[in-house]
């Protein structure tokens, strides 16, 4: 059996021949490029048995059919040397280097001095064959086998008594299958190889790739993560200080020859800069509503927020609150902020755009749906575009709105006419809801 120093973990070693592959090694060397080939490693101890066995059973051969004669002790010493031999093999290795060539040929040589002087050593020319092809190139390779199996058929034919076709035909078949079988482990082993490195490409691309997805997906959702805020800030805190601007300019007007409605305006205008404080520390605290953060659920948010509302318009505008049907379940808390933002923005909408004196908050549990409605008397406009706004007005309010249905799933349905109000009803399905997406008009 072989016996080699085990080559340090990783270090790229071939577990058949104890050294690190190489580029450009001939085909020949395919089988021992693959480390923890168990066919090869297989192949290897049989065919080091085997050499052993026939070699043991060539020197008992002889020694019993010619005991005492002048040669025996040559055949001894050289069957012990050629023994010798082949075990320093695998120490100095399989690769075609001077000192392998110098082996190789010592082995042959060897051998061929002990089949002229005893014809029943041949047969150890197949583990030769083996050896011949592990180590030299395949042109080589084949001309060390023909050499060889003309001795075997030499040594053959000096047994014999006389011409026997067997004794010519033999040798050479056993030669050709030996090679059939390397030539067939060899085209085995450069296959599994080349299926090994293409799994490997498969797996670093398959790491690639969930690498990709994994930075893709953060980046999406930092992106709906920072329009989710932006819509927040939108409804609220933006609101709020466009509310108070108009009061104070308001109260400034007024500040010399109605004082009172000066000062009035002023506390209004206190007010919302207190309710806008609310919502900030909220957002830093959770990015709740403030109104549901006070635990009466989304129809009492409705109420406080139409109250607040009618209370901040002093008469020019007046919100009312209505609540159709019975909830069965509990809202999912992103379902009640989205519907209560929703109301804000639309009511914000109201106050800057609609000139009504007016306005309706409607909310409706369904079966399988809530849907909200926001209705008011003012000015109306013709719904236009994919937003359903139209082209005169500014802002981002609708454009937030139809962003946070999205991102439930729901839908948004605008009825406006010049002159007769408008109607905003949205529409969340309880069932399921559609992942949160960015959408095109606020990127």
């Amino acid at each position: 059996m072989e016996h080699r120093s085990r080559p340090a973990p990783g270090a790229g070693t071939d577990t058949v021949t104890g050294l690190a592959p190489e580029a450009g090694r001939t085909p020949g060397n395919a089988v021992r490029d693959r480390a923890g080939d168990p066919d090869a490693r297989w192949l290897t101890a049989l065919m080091h048995a085997a050499f052993f066995l026939l070699l043991g059973a060539s020197l008992t051969r002889f020694l019993l059919r010619h005991p005492g004669e002048v040669r025996t002790p040559w055949i001894i010493a050289l069957s012990v040397a050629i023994a010798v031999l082949y075990v320093l093999g695998p120490v100095l290795g399989s690769r075609p280097t001077p000192r392998s060539l110098v082996w190789l040929g010592v082995l042959v040589a060897v051998w061929m001095v002990l089949v002229v002087l005893a014809p029943s050593f041949a047969w150890c020319a197949v583990p030769l064959f083996f050896t011949g092809l592990r180590i030299l190139p395949p042109r080589a390779a084949l001309a060390l086998v023909a050499l060889l199996t003309l001795f075997v058929v030499a040594a053959q034919l000096r047994l014999a008594e006389g011409f026997d076709p067997n004794l010519v035909l033999a040798p050479p078949a056993v030669a050709a299958v030996a090679t059939a079988v390397f030539v067939h482990m060899q085209r085995q082993a450069v296959r599994q190889r080349e299926l090994s490195e293409r799994q490997r490409e498969l797996i670093d691309d398959l790491l690639r790739t969930r690498r990709e997805l994994a930075a893709t997906e953060r980046r999406e959702g930092t992106l709906a993560e920072r329009q989710r805020l932006s819509m927040e800030i939108h409804d609220t805190l933006a609101q709020g200080l466009s509310s108070q601007q108009m009061l104070l300019q308001a109260a400034d007007r007024t500040w010399d020859a109605d004082p009172a409605t000066a000062r009035r305006h002023v506390r209004t205008a206190t007010g919302i800069a207190e309710r806008n404080l609310a919502e900030a520390r909220r957002f830093v605290h959770d990015l709740a509503p403030a109104d549901l953060a006070e635990g009466g659920g989304l129809e009492a948010a409705l109420h406080a927020l139409a109250a607040r509302e009618t209370a901040q318009g002093q008469g020019r505008l007046t919100v009312r609150c209505h609540v159709e049907g019975e909830r069965h379940t509990a809202l999912p808390d992103r379902v009640q902020s989205a519907l209560l933002r929703i109301a804000q923005g639309a009511l914000a909408n109201v106050k800057e755009h609609a000139n009504a004196t007016e306005a309706a908050l409607t909310l409706t549990h369904l079966d399988d749906r809530v849907v909200l409605d926001i209705a008011d008397n003012g000015q109306g406009f013709v719904p236009t575009g994919r937003t359903g706004t139209a082209g005169s007005v500014r802002g981002h309010g609708l454009p937030a709105i139809r962003a946070r249905l999205h991102q439930l799933g729901g839908t948004l349905t605008i009825e406006s006419v010049p002159g007769e109000g408008t109607v905003l009803s949205a529409a969340v399905p309880l069932t399921a809801t559609s992942p949160p997406t960015v959408p095109e008009d606020l990127v």
